[in-house]
């Protein structure tokens, strides 16, 4: 409901007239944010999407324009909806087209969401476990790239193209407002508490220093490879000063441990200096939630049979959980089950904290097939799907038959009860089933969004600042809320900061290395002139506020500060609008 919101609230902002106006737009006035090699750099300097100009046309020849036009071509995505909104459908039909593209836009955050949260991270977390990484090392590493899956893919895949780099630049830094501010002051208002001085200074700072280094390279216009690498490097020496600021602590309070003697135990709690009630609820309501569950066990030993634990593996529906939820839930639940019975079919999941692992015979048998099979038709939006070996046999028929297999020798040599050994092997299949799914969703939505920009006639940046941004961040600011309600705001504002920075130096580390790798030439960056500057400004003006006045304030996060951050980013984004449309300009 919350993204659906903001976009109708950015389409009631847009002027009027402008939706269907054939004339000059403020997108095609304004130069995009491109990636070229040198060679190019002139001639993107002087038109950088030709595609632009469709709107300067009548209804009856934009159809034409986009045919004839390389620009417009979109082949990194499944879909040309550049082709569907002014081809296929009929120029009076603009509006509904708009409408359905928006509807399908939520339908591929829906994908990016669920197949984040409920298959990348839960494989990322046993893989982890399989290779006994320390938590210090899971949530800074693996934690953190399950959670910034959507926005590193999205904006790795919106480098990759020159049109559309824009959307990356405005996403991530869109992003990194809209955490620091809406969602750092959300859980302010949610929960004022105390937070920890050290690792807030620390995240504070190394993310001031990624902002800083991206500033400089769009100032620049132009990133080499040991830029690039050294986005990677800095996120090291992140890593590293989190390891050794942990260690130091731990040995700190083990000697103060050890230095008294006969203090009674008192139960620790992560989430501020002094304990409350809701503390205590938690605790209590997970010991009732154990009660409640033993309840649902069988006296009697019961072994399912084959064909039960494939269709119980496919319901996403527990019963118990559909009788305590609101209707608010349910509906939620009833939209998301399709996708979700969908994603069960085709990427395993290996749940370490299960007696069992999430190990389901037939399901995972079938994954043997399913999983590989989709790969191939996904990867790069389907460019492996009609591949023909030496021009008679299809490459995906080859995969298929490779699955079913591998699929009838686990089924034949494992039983219903006990994993196998070999079961954790799973958890590195459904990582990359999960991660290349993300990918080519996050390629699609750059796709639709390079369409609405278009259409509306809106630039790169504002779509990835809004939009983008939004769809991709909403997740964090409701698990993040929900985690301060909990008692836990410390933990809460740590994944604000400490998510950006991940998301923040590999989106651009990784998508430029990979626009490097492709092209064999440098990356070259043009501004979007003021809008640009505009958010650069307004993500360093809010961390150095943050910087400054946490501390003056003795790192405690009251309500007020909380509306403070909430008004500054109502401000940034009535700037930035104001920006787009041309009322505010140089």
């Amino acid at each position: 409901m919350s993204v659906s919101g903001f976009l109708a609230l950015l389409l009631a902002l847009l002027p009027s007239g402008q939706l269907l106006a054939s004339g000059t737009g403020n997108f095609s006035t304004q130069p995009g944010v491109g990636l070229a090699g040198p060679t190019s750099l002139a001639m993107m300097s002087e038109s950088s999407d030709q595609c632009d100009r469709v709107m300067n046309y009548s209804a009856a020849e934009r159809c034409a324009f986009v045919k004839r036009t390389p620009d417009c071509s979109m082949e990194d995505g499944f879909f040309n909806y550049l082709k569907l909104a002014f081809c296929l459908l009929p120029p009076n039909l603009t509006p509904l087209t708009i409408t359905l593209c928006i509807v399908w836009l939520l339908a591929l955050f829906l994908i990016l969401g669920l197949a984040a949260s409920k298959f990348f991270c839960p494989n990322l977390s046993a893989i982890s476990s399989t290779l006994h990484c320390s938590h210090n090392v899971a949530g800074v590493t693996f934690l953190a790239l399950g959670n910034g899956a959507p926005d590193i893919f999205s904006a790795m895949a919106a480098i990759s193209h020159p049109h559309t780099a824009g959307l990356a630049v405005g996403a991530l830094f869109g992003a990194g407002i809209f955490v620091t501010t809406v969602v750092a002051g959300s859980v302010a208002l949610v929960k004022p508490f105390t937070v920890a001085s050290r690792p807030f200074l620390r995240d504070v700072i190394f993310y001031m220093i990624a902002v800083f280094w991206t500033f400089v390279i769009l100032y620049r216009g132009t990133t080499t490879l040991g830029e690039t690498l050294g986005y990677l490097f800095l996120y090291v020496v992140y890593v590293l000063t989190v390891l050794i600021s942990s260690c130091i602590y731990n040995r700190q309070k083990n000697s103060a441990t050890n230095g008294l003697q006969y203090v009674p135990h008192v139960p620790e709690l992560n989430s501020s200096d002094s304990s409350d009630d809701d503390d205590v609820q938690s605790m209590r309501g997970g010991t009732i939630q154990q009660e409640y569950e033993s309840e649902y066990r069988p006296l009697l030993p019961y072994s399912e049979s084959t064909r039960e634990i494939l269709l119980s593996s496919l319901n996403p529906v527990d019963n118990r959980k559909w009788r305590r939820k609101p209707w608010t839930w349910k509906v939620a639940k009833v939209v998301k089950t399709p996708l979700e019975v969908l994603l069960l079919l085709c990427v395993p999941v290996v749940d370490p904290d299960k007696e069992d692992r999430n190990w389901r015979r037939p399901l995972n048998s079938l994954h043997l097939i399913t999983a590989p099979l989709l790969c191939v038709l996904v990867f790069q939006s389907g460019a492996y799907g009609g591949v023909m070996i030496q021009g008679e046999f299809p490459v995906w028929l080859l995969i298929l038959l490779l699955g079913m297999f591998l699929a009838a020798i686990v089924f034949c040599t494992t039983t219903n009860d006990h994993p196998p050994k070999y079961h954790p092997l799973f958890a590195f299949l459904g990582f990359v089933v999960s991660a290349v799914l993300i990918s080519a969703a996050a390629s699609e939505v750059v796709s639709l969004l390079h369409m609405l920009g278009v259409v509306l006639s809106l630039s790169n940046t504002v779509l990835g600042l809004t939009l983008l941004a939004w769809g991709n961040s909403i997740g964090d600011l409701f698990s993040d809320v929900t985690i301060a309600r909990q008692g836990y705001p410390r933990m809460a504002i740590a994944a604000c900061f400490g998510g950006i920075i991940f998301n923040m130096l590999f989106g651009v580390g990784l998508g430029c290395l990979v626009q490097m790798y492709d092209t064999h030439s440098y990356v070259q960056f043009e501004s979007e002139g003021l809008l640009t500057w505009i958010v650069a400004g307004a993500l360093g003006s809010s961390l150095v506020l943050s910087f400054l006045i946490v501390p003056l304030s003795r790192f405690h996060l009251g309500r007020t500060y909380g509306v403070f951050l909430l008004v500054l980013y109502c401000i940034f984004l009535l700037i930035a609008l104001l920006t787009e449309f041309g009322i505010i300009h140089t």
